[in-house]
């Protein structure tokens, strides 16, 4: 059961809402939470709370990040999908469209497949991100590439997958504690960017997560 009511006002991203300055989206699957998230109804339609310090995607929201790629339709490859906190509020964006979500650990990946089995637009695939081959018999296509996969190379990892997969837009979450504790995280967030704009890709954006996210930056990324 939803918890409350609440005045709900669309956001200038497709599919995102808020109220005041929770973030929400429309839930796919009414009545049914993924994280403990809350729920809430207005004119029989019904919300769940994005919770920013459990999403890095909702953390670049709520830090005013300017570049949103999702639509409707889109197909995004979600590399590092965790447990499905994400890519569930992204399956509720993408009425019409898909979310390849991608996870090697597999205590993770039993949860992600319990997600995925209540959301006909997610699909779990149990794979390497560092592996981009190995993925794309899987992925009928990739509109977007969104990655959160903390270890070392982040950079390196996500170039390659946007060689392999021709799509136009990415979004990197760096992790500066899982390339190298003892430098400013500010020079890896450069160094990371500097990477991809030799790999031929524009960086639009590079944004800052924190309070939610400590040492973390989204960096958006377009193939022109």
């Amino acid at each position: 059961m939803s918890e409350a009511k609440l005045r709900v006002e669309p956001t200038s991203f497709p599919g995102v809402f808020r109220s005041g300055d929770m973030l929400l989206t429309q839930n796919l699957t009414p009545g049914r939470r993924v994280y403990g998230e809350r729920l809430f109804d207005q004119e029989g339609k019904e919300y769940r709370e994005w919770v920013p310090d459990r999403s890095k995607l909702a953390a670049y929201i709520r830090k005013r990040g300017s570049f949103f790629p999702f639509k409707a339709d889109s197909h995004v490859l979600y590399l590092g999908a965790s447990s499905g906190t994400t890519p569930s509020h992204v399956s509720d964006l993408l009425t019409e469209g898909r979310v390849y979500c991608v996870e090697i650990a597999p205590r993770m990946f039993r949860d992600l497949v319990g997600v995925c089995e209540i959301r006909s637009n997610m699909m779990p695939i149990l794979g390497d991100a560092t592996k981009p081959d190995d993925l794309a018999f899987l992925v009928e296509r990739a509109d977007i590439i969104y990655q959160d996969v903390a270890q070392k190379n982040q950079a390196g990892i996500f170039a390659r997958a946007m060689r392999r997969f021709p799509a136009r837009w990415g979004m990197l979450a760096v992790k500066a504690r899982s390339e190298d504790v003892t430098k400013d995280p500010e020079v890896i967030f450069r160094e990371a960017a500097e990477l991809l704009t030799k790999e031929g890709l524009t960086v639009r954006e590079v944004v800052g997560l924190e309070p939610f996210e400590k040492d973390h930056a989204m960096i958006v990324v377009e193939r022109e």
